[in-house]
Parts: C-alpha cells; structure tokens; sequence
C-alpha cells in the first residue's frame, strides 16, 4: 500500500505541474527551467527532470554529508515520464486561451501539485531529490518548510531566467504560495495516509478477520 500510495502521489503531482504548464501563465522555477531546457536545448520537458536529478543528487549528498540517495532518480524518473505523459495527453484537451481560464487552469495546477508533493513525500520513500533538498535546507537552517521552498524557488527562478524559462506571474504566486501550500497539505494528508497505512497494516496481519468481517 505504502507504494501505491508514493506512485498515486507522484501521478498527482505531475498532473499539477502538466496544468501549471498549460496555463501558460508561468510555471514554477524548477519547471520552468525544466520547459526553458526544452525549448533552447532539446530533449523533452521529463528528460531534463531526470538529468537534473543526477545533479541534485550530487548536491544533497554533499550537503547531508551523507551517501547519494540513488533512489531519488527512481522518483525522478517516474516523475520525468509522468510529466512527458500528462502533457502529452493535456495538449489538446487543456488549452486555455482566455485570462480567467488560464488563471483556473493554473490554479488548479498549483494545489494539485502541492497536494502530489504531500501525498508522495508522506511515504518517506525516494523523495524527489529537489523535495529532498527542501528537507535538508529546512534541517540545516532549523526553519520551516516554508522558508527552505521558498529559498529554493529564488535559486531556480534565477536558472530558469537565464535558460529564458516561461517566467510570469504564475511563476511569481508559486514562488509565494507553493512552500505555504505544501505546508498546509502536509498535516492532512500524514492524517489521512496514516489511518489508511494503519488499516492496510491491521489487514495484512489479521487475514482470517477480514475475511470473517
């Protein structure tokens, strides 16, 4: 179940990064130097997802001063075919042309996203290595969540302006709303996740009362 959980997690969230990137109203700082690699560079929006992650991974080791944590790019993977799949299947069906329909699109992008994060980062497995080093900024420097996403954001805003990534207003709400969001889903969904890991748990070990019940 707890895999289940991190998969479904993964697909929510890259749902939301698909919709912030249809809106065409700005994306966040790391996908928009992710789509601003793809339109300069080459490869698809995914592919950079996953060759960024090799660096990151590279950065929260020396951070953490601790091993890599190769399985961040089994996250990083999933998450890079996740996002070439949803925009795939979003391109002709998600194509708001008016101002009012690209800010629902992207509304709807920047809590499905923050509710994905929750939802994967709950299963303490593989985190995404740019959710990893949310996580590690946020021990080093002893503050919230909050703060280390929104530290981080400034840092790809940056990347993302010099690779001329679709930077606009959208860019700059998620850069102010996408650390309170996340911070605000991860309570209810540790809430939610736990009773349903419980349940699973209570089920698996007590075969012969399911079955009774």
């Amino acid at each position: 179940m707890k895999y289940a959980i991190y998969v479904i997690g993964i697909l929510i969230l890259t749902l939301g990064i698909s919709f912030t990137i249809q809106s065409n109203l700005g994306t966040s700082p790391f996908d928009a130097l992710l789509v601003g690699l793809f339109k300069n560079v080459g490869l698809t929006v995914g592919s950079w997802e996953i060759i960024l992650a090799f660096i990151l991974i590279a950065c929260n080791s020396a951070l953490a001063r601790q091993r890599p944590e190769l399985l961040g790019l089994i996250t990083a993977c999933i998450t890079g075919l996740g996002i070439d799949m949803w925009l795939f299947l979003l391109h002709n069906l998600v194509t708001p042309a008016i101002w009012y329909s690209k800010a629902v699109c992207f509304g709807i992008g920047l809590v499905v996203t923050g509710l994905g994060t929750a939802t994967y980062l709950h299963t303490n497995f593989a985190p995404i290595p740019v959710d990893r080093l949310t996580l590690i900024i946020k021990e080093l420097t002893k503050t919230s969540i909050f703060f280390s996403r929104t530290v981080i954001y400034l840092l790809f805003l940056l990347l993302a302006f010099l690779f001329k990534g679709p930077i606009g207003i959208g860019t700059l709400l998620t850069v102010c709303l996408g650390g309170f969001i996340l911070h605000f889903f991860m309570p209810i969904t540790r809430r939610i996740l736990d009773n349903i890991l419980i349940h699973a748990n209570t089920s698996q070990n007590n075969p012969y009362e399911e079955h009774r019940n």
